[in-house]
Formats: C-alpha cells, structure tokens, sequence
C-alpha cells in the first residue's frame, strides 16, 4: 500500500525530498571537513612544524635556559622578527618578516625555492630567500639584492613556502630568510626590539613528546621559555578548526531545520487528504498501526532518500574547500571521503523526517472509520500526544546540538534560541490572521477580501510559510548587519585627524631627527608616545616566581610570562573609558605610583582599586597601586595599552618611541618609507591602508565561506516554500475551479492569489528582518560595543525580491486553472 500510494503521489513526495537534501547535504560537507581536517593535521603535523619539538624564548635565553637548551643539542636554530628591508634596484621598501636561521631546517617538510638548490645553499653563500610575491611586487630577481638593516645581501632564490606560514600571514609580513650569523651585523635587534629565538629538534623514535614536554615545560616556565612539540600543536589546530566546524555545522542544521518544517507542513497536507482513504481502509479491518505504518514507511522511504541524495552533494562540495580555505590553512588539504559522515547523512534523513512528520502521522491514529460517512468530521490528537511529539523532537534537537558542539550549555541556549525565533515568527503568523478575522475590512472589493480570507481558510499556509520566509530572511540580513559591523570595525579614515602610518621601534636618540624628517615630508606628527618594556615582579606581595609554581593559583599565565609595553601620559584617548577609580594624570612626589589597567588585565591577574603590583623595568624594581581600571575598545586601529603610568615617574627609564602620521595618497606614504628606512634602517613602519585591506580581504572570505553557509538555508527555505505552496495546489484548484463556475475572470483569480501571497511575503520577509535588525542591534552593543548602522541591501533587495518570488511560485498554483474549462480540470484532477 506504501510503494502504490507513492507511486500515485511521486510529485508532492519528491518535494518533500527537496525539503531536506540541503540540509543533509550542508551536514555531511561539514563533517566531512571536519574529518579531514583532523587527519591532515595528525597526518602533516611535523611537516607543519618543521621538527619534532621547538624550545623558543621572546628574549635571548636566560643562563639555565641556554644550558638547557644546549644540553638537548639542538640541530637547527633561528631568531626571527619585523623589520623594513629596501630594494636597491629600485628604492622599494617593505615590512617583512626576517628569519635568520642556521642549521638544517626544515628537517620535516620542504622549504620551496627556485631554483631548487636555493634552499640549502643560501647560508654558504651568505645570501637571502625573499617572498615570491614580495619579488614580484617590487620587480626583483635572484641575482638583484636586498637590504636588511645595514647590510645588503644578494637574493639567492625566490621563496615559495616554509613550514608554519600561511598566505595570509605572509600577506601581512612576507618572509625573508638570511643566515643566522649575519643577523648581528644588520644591527636591528636593539632596545625593545620583538623578537623570537627558537631552538628545533629531531627526536628519536623512542622518545615519548608528551611526557617530555610535560616534564620540561615547567622548568622552562620559569625561565620565560617554552617548548611546542608537533604533537601539541597538531592538537591546538585541532581545537581552532574544531570550532570553525562547529559554527559551519550550525549554520547546516539551520538549514536542516528548515528543511523539516517544509516536511512537517506537507506531511500535514498530505495526510489531510488522505483521510477519507484511511477510513475506508478501517471501515475494511485495516489496524491503527496498518494504517499508521502505511505512511511511516513513505515517510521513512522521504528521508532514506534525501539523506542519499544529500550525501552525495555533500561529497561532492568536498572538491570547493581546499579553494575556499586555502588562505586559512598552514597545510595543503588532502580530501578524502570516510563512511561516518555518510552514514550520520541517511541516519539524519531518516530520524528527521520521521520526528518532524509524526504529529501530523499521529492523525492517522485517530481517524473514524465513519470519517467516511461524515465528511466534515475533524480529526483531532489528544494533547498528551502532542506534548509527547513536541517533547521528542526538542529532545533530539538538544543532542544532537550537544553532538555538535559538545557544550550541554551552548547545546540548550541554540535550541532555546531556535525555539524562540521559530516561536515569534509562529505568534506574528497567528497573530495577523486573528487581526485579519478580527477588523476584516468589509468595505474592500471581492477579490481583495477573499485574498485575505484565504491567510486563514481551512488548510492555509499562513504560519509554514511565514516560518520559512521569515527564517530564511532573518538569516541572510544578519549576515549582512554583522559583516557591516565587523567592517566598521576596521574603517581608517583618510584625514589628518586619523593616523594611516605608524613607525615603530624609534630610539630615544632618533626621535628628534625622525620627527623632523616627517615634518620636513609636510606631514602631520599625530602621535608621539614613548614605550617602556617592564615586567610584573609580585602581585599583591605574591612574587610571580611563586604564583607560577603554584598549581591552585587564579591569575591567567600569560600575566606572568608577559613583557608588558607601557607608556606615561596625562590624558586619556577616545577609545579608553574609566569604568572603576579614579584616573591621576600626574604622580605626586613620595607617594605610591598609582596606574591604571585595562578591565581584561584585572580581571586576569585578580587584581582591584588598591592592589599593589610592583614592576621589574629594566633591572629597576617599582611599586605601584590600581588606581583605575579602564575599559580599552582594542578594535580600533591606534595605539592602545594595558598598563598606563601617569607623568612623572618613567621619564628617565629606558625606552623607544612610536610614532604615527598620515599620508594623504599611496605616493606619498611610499616616499616616505622610502626615505625613512633608507636613513633609519632599523625602525619599522605598519601601513594601515594595507593592512585594512589584508583585513577587508580576509573578512570577505569569511563572508563568502558564511554566505555560503547561508545560501543553503536560503535555497532550503525557497524549497520549503515552493513545496508547501505545491502541495496545497489540489485544494486551491478546487477552490478557483469552484469560482470560474460561479462566473469568476481569470483576472479576479489571479488578483485574489496574487493579494494572498503579496501579504505572505510581504509579512515573512518584514518580520524576518526586523529580528534581524533587533539580533544585530545586540550584536553590536554587547559582543562587539560598536555603533550599528544597518545595510540598505536588505531593505531594498530581500524584501521586494522575496515577496515578488512567493507571488511567482503561488500563481504558478493556479495555471491549469487558467488555461483549460472547469470540467477538465476537476477530470484532470481526479
């Protein structure tokens, strides 16, 4: 009775399949990610460290340090940071990033060069391997040469890649490779200068990393060094790109939602017609579960096959992520597809047409056989059952958002939140038709009255395509409200009021002459501050040597082994805030130094108003006290700080300086670094027009991965809808079959459906998007404290374009109607 029912009703079953393929498919291509993501880390992880383990220290290593260090032998050592480098061939200049290395790294993996030999030969010829791209961008060639600091050194090759780098990474600093030795002799590692040393090493096999790094890691601790082993980092990988799964899988089941209410609706439909069929199959002896099984099995076969079709798309999306993530990963991503996806893809088909199909299944269980004779009779569920449904799926819902993001928390608050939404949309749907019913406006024509008749005649789709609508609208416009968000966020302004270059790493004794040099280039000085490196020496009486061996201690790690940069001033900037205390522009003679923090560091450290923290600057221990504690928007681009001195107390420490302009045009900002690296070789400059667009560029992909997201949710929702429109085709027929015989035009039909699916699309769309706009709104004053200026795109495109959709689709209903006489219609539909 299943495979002949449908076979007689393959059209409306095969959208009940569309409803759900998405959704599956999405589900599966994330998964699938997620595997292969994991295995390619496990597979690569040497490769992507480029040894076994790695000791590094952001300072030169400490006596015990070194002995440590030299007592394992090292193989290979490096010491890398930021600095300019010019091109004598044509007087470019760029920010890179130097890495001086001696030994035979990489030992795991492949240092990509051309030529070939490059990559072992350029320490014996005491020459550089520069960024593909950054020779392509200035025009150089192996054979030209480059300057670092005070000395030039020929370009040996061109360099493709090296273990732990990402394009994106080198997009922000490109790397050039030098020998170690040589470093010293370009004289840019001075005072305050950021720097890392690292020390790699093969291992023997027999060595096990974990217990080795959990036995030298704490001793290395203590000597501000620290030691990463492949493992770990393989492990802290899996962690990041485990949450980028995570979020994607959401966004999926999203679009799986939706997919399910297309199928409880149509289901709903479905069976309603199917009652008659089912009285009489009881009037014959047929059981309740006869019955009831009868449509099961249809329902099951729905989501056996959706389940198949999606997996397949979904394997099929595997060939787009490696071109989609190829920026993000510092690997290559080997695809390959494993059963448990697949399998996850069917099982979910099935579990969720079945769970979303149930209650209206469950009628099957309650019809009369007189239903035969008493053809208006309705058929209605007893409440406990439907309490009993209702509770079933929300259960599934939350396990397998706890599957996903295996947080029983975030688990309960994504399906509160799904259940709200789908809740508020459902209340605004019932709530206009009751309004519509209600103040019915009696004086409007006909064919305008009975368009609005139909949002609440028997077998309406006014709540299924709101949800569908609605969800579907509210998705994509937070999309694009939070992107906006995100954006402004990184806008740089083009006046003299917004700095656009910052030069960093300026020597007390070079201050003057580069403030002169920028005034000479007719450019503003915005900025001038001074940095002094210091570190925390006791928190509260508690010194920080003691707080780290402490296994119970509250205060964050990274307060301890940080090298805090500070400056002094006697005002606050627009982006600070004083949210406890009391802010002291000036210290006064013989008193305690009171400073004021940032709310993140005394929230990490355990610290309050009155706490004393006594500082290490250079050798010089100091007290001081929280005088106030600031809340800093770090989102902007200047210079912002955790620890802040008030005037009269770090003048005469050790210190360098930072300064900021703004160059009106790209020329001008290239002339100037130019001529600055060109006499002050060891300062560095940051370009905030490039590196807003390195920002702009990596949030474009992040949009395009989320659109892409959403775009199933999207298609899913547009399915739905053409699914649930379709199948309520048989009854509407009649209906206009029913008004044609009366005497209706074809034009009073086509107003009459057009004024009910404008009020449906008009309604979704609207309500969708002003819970978007009231998500967003929260967005940006509590997750990322910006002011919110929505899009225009949203208002202007989604909803004339989703309203005009749903018209389209539901006169599509009504053609036949149009095109042939009432009586072959009804014969047609019979």
């Amino acid at each position: 009775m299943a495979y002949r029912d449908t076979k007689a009703s393959r059209v409306r079953l095969l959208l009940f399949v569309a409803s759900i393929i998405l959704g599956i498919a999405a589900v599966v291509a994330i998964q699938l990610l997620s595997d292969n993501l994991k295995s390619n880390i496990l597979l690569q992880s040497k490769s992507l460290m480029g040894a076994d383990y790695i000791i590094d220290t952001r300072q030169e290593p400490t006596e015990r340090a070194q002995a440590i260090i030299d007592s394992l032998q090292p193989d290979a050592k490096e010491v890398n940071f930021v600095s300019m480098v010019a091109f004598p061939k044509n007087g470019g200049a760029k920010l890179v990033k130097v890495r001086g290395i001696e030994g035979g790294f990489p030992f795991y993996g492949d240092m990509e060069t051309e030529p070939v030999t490059a990559a072992t030969s350029y320490q014996n010829k005491n020459g550089a391997l520069v960024d593909a791209t950054l020779m392509l961008q200035f025009k150089v060639k192996p054979g030209d040469s480059i300057k670092v600091g005070q000395i030039t050194l020929p370009i040996i090759g061109t360099l493709k890649s090296i273990p732990g780098s990402t394009a994106i990474s080198s997009s922000v600093a490109p790397t050039v490779v030098m020998p170690y030795h040589k470093i010293e002799a370009t004289e840019l590692l001075q005072f305050g200068s950021r720097k890392e040393y690292q020390f790699f090493y093969k291992a023997p096999d027999s060595l096990n990393l974990e217990k080795f790094e959990a036995k030298i890691d704490p001793i290395l601790d203590l000597e501000k060094a620290d030691i990463d082993t492949h493992t770990s980092t393989s492990r802290r990988l899996g962690r990041r790109f485990d949450n980028l799964g995570k979020f994607l899988n959401l966004a999926a089941f999203i679009a799986l939602l939706l997919g399910c209410i297309g199928i409880a609706s149509s289901v709903q439909i479905y069976i309603r017609e199917k009652l008659k069929a089912i009285a009489i199959l009881k009037c014959m002896g047929a059981s309740r579960w006869q019955s009831f099984l009868i449509f099961l099995i249809q329902i099951s076969g729905i989501g056996i096959l959706g389940g198949l079709i999606g997996s397949g798309i979904g394997v099929a999306l595997q060939e787009l992520f490696p071109l989609i993530l190829k920026d993000f990963l510092p690997f290559d991503l080997v695809i390959s597809v494993s059963a448990k996806p697949l399998v996850i893809g069917v099982l979910l088909g099935l579990l969720m047409s079945i769970l979303f199909a149930l209650l209206p299944l469950m009628t099957t269980w309650y019809v009369s056989p007189l239903k035969v004779l008493r053809i208006d009779e309705d058929t209605e569920q007893s409440r406990g059952t439907k309490v009993w449904v209702f509770a079933v799926i929300l259960l599934f819902l939350f396990g397998f958002s706890y599957w996903l993001l295996r947080h029983a928390m975030y688990a309960f608050l994504f399906v509160g939140v799904t259940v709200i939404t789908f809740a508020i949309l459902a209340l605004v749907a019932n709530g206009f038709m009751k309004l519509v019913k209600r103040y019915f406006p009696k004086q409007w024509s006909y064919t305008s009255r009975q368009g609005l008749l139909n949002l609440y005649r028997p077998n309406n789709q006014t709540v299924v395509l709101v949800l569908a609508i609605g969800l579907g609208t509210f998705l994509i416009s937070t999309l694009y409200f939070t992107k906006d968000i995100l954006l402004s966020k990184t806008e740089v302004g083009q006046t003299t009021e917004n700095a656009n270059l910052i030069i960093l790493d300026v020597q007390n004794d070079q201050r003057d002459a580069v403030a002169d040099f920028i005034a000479q280039s007719e450019l503003p000085i915005i900025n001038n501050t001074p940095l002094v490196t210091m570190r925390m020496h006791s928190i509260k009486s508690r010194l920080v040597n003691d707080l780290r061996q402490d296994t119970t201690r509250q205060v964050r790690r990274w307060i301890l082994n940080h090298e805090f940069r500070t400056t002094y001033r006697d005002t606050l900037t627009p982006s600070e805030e004083v949210v406890q205390g009391e802010w002291t522009p000036v210290a006064k003679a013989n008193k305690i130094i009171p400073i004021s923090i940032s709310d993140n560091v005394a929230g990490d450290a355990r610290v309050t108003i009155g706490d004393t923290i006594v500082f290490n600057v250079q050798g010089v221990l100091m007290e001081t006290k929280v005088g106030s504690i600031r809340n800093v928007d770090w989102g902007q681009m200047q210079i912002n700080f955790n620890i802040l001195f008030p005037k009269g107390v770090l003048e005469q420490a050790p210190q360098f300086h930072v300064l900021t302009t703004a160059a009106p045009d790209e020329q001008k900002s290239a002339d100037l670094q130019r001529a600055l690296v060109a006499q002050f070789p060891n300062v560095s400059i940051i370009d905030l027009r490039q590196v807003f667009t390195i920002v702009e560029d990596i949030l474009d992909k992040v949009s395009w991965i989320i659109n892409f997201m959403a775009f199933f949710s999207i298609i899913t929702g547009f399915i739905v809808l053409i699914g649930s429109v379709r199948t309520s085709k048989y009854q509407r027929i009649k209906e206009s079959v029913l008004l044609r015989t009366l005497g209706a035009k074809n034009k009073q039909i086509l107003k009459i459906a057009a004024l009910e699916y404008l009020f449906l699309g008009l309604m979704g769309s609207v309500v969708g998007l002003l819970l978007a706009l009231l998500s967003s709104i929260g967005l940006a004053l509590f997750l990322f404290q910006e002011p919110f200026v929505p899009s225009a795109i949203p208002f202007v495109v989604f909803i004339p374009g989703i309203t005009l959709l749903v018209m389209v689709i539901g006169l599509s209903n009504i053609r036949t109607v149009l095109s042939s006489s009432p009586l072959e219609v009804l014969r047609r539909e019979g």
